[in-house]
């Protein structure tokens, strides 16, 4: 495909900032969206991989305080979440349950499922982590030690994943990942840092990533494809 019926397909808008960012290199400008998509498809892998061990993980620590229907009790009267303090919360939960209620395919696992990563983050808030018996840093057993200078506490937590879930967001959305934030000038830089958060985070989860993302992470690779471009 030549880059005008590329472009009339993308938009020109949406071409104008891989055009500039290639010195209006047409060739070079296709290459790059590609390239983005690829690297934006690799990381939603992981990013998605390291949700489902959080979700889990959190999920059995809960199930031990709470029962196995600990989600849906959270949002009944009386639950740990009826509070005006989790109207966020308890109305993604709410929505979720009417509509596995309603298509009679409510169980505990689709429940989970159908959560999304906000809730999971908001977990390590203050008054969801309260709310829960401040149990969830057991899901990290191998996060360092907190010192004077740094906290590794539920905030911290909170976080690291409120970054990674901005990252989501903007995969989810099309969003391009391979410039500096608003600029035309190619950089994955950004994403490169959310990549390490969520591989330390693993190890803190004692989660062997190499091995759970074997054959699924080429990020690093494509990320330098990225950054030498403008240099072939």
């Amino acid at each position: 495909m030549n880059y005008s019926a590329f472009e009339n397909v993308m938009s020109s808008k949406r071409m104008r900032r891989y055009l500039n960012a290639c010195g209006g290199n047409k060739r070079k400008a296709m290459t790059l969206y590609r390239l983005n998509l690829r690297l934006s498809h690799e990381m939603f892998t992981v990013i998605s991989c390291y949700e489902v061990a959080l979700r889990n993980s959190i999920d059995r620590i809960l199930t031990a305080s709470f029962g196995s229907d600990w989600l849906r009790d959270a949002i009944l009267p009386g639950g740990i979440f009826d509070n005006p303090r989790f109207s966020r919360t308890t109305r993604i939960i709410h929505k979720a349950y009417n509509e596995l209620i309603a298509n009679g395919k409510y169980s505990c696992s689709k429940m989970l499922s159908a959560m999304e990563f906000g809730i999971w983050k908001y977990m390590f808030s203050a008054p969801q982590y309260h709310a829960t018996g401040r149990l969830l840093l057991q899901v990290f057993p191998k996060k360092p030690k907190s010192s004077a200078l740094i906290q590794y506490n539920n905030q911290f937590i909170y976080n690291e994943l409120d970054t990674i879930n901005r990252l989501r967001n903007r995969i989810a959305h099309h969003e391009p990942i391979c410039f500096l934030h608003d600029q035309e000038t190619i950089s994955t830089t950004y994403l490169l840092n959310c990549y390490t958060r969520i591989l330390m985070l693993f190890s803190w989860m004692d989660i062997d990533n190499k091995s759970l993302l074997y054959g699924l992470d080429h990020v690093k690779n494509l990320s330098r494809k990225i950054e030498l471009i403008n240099n072939k």
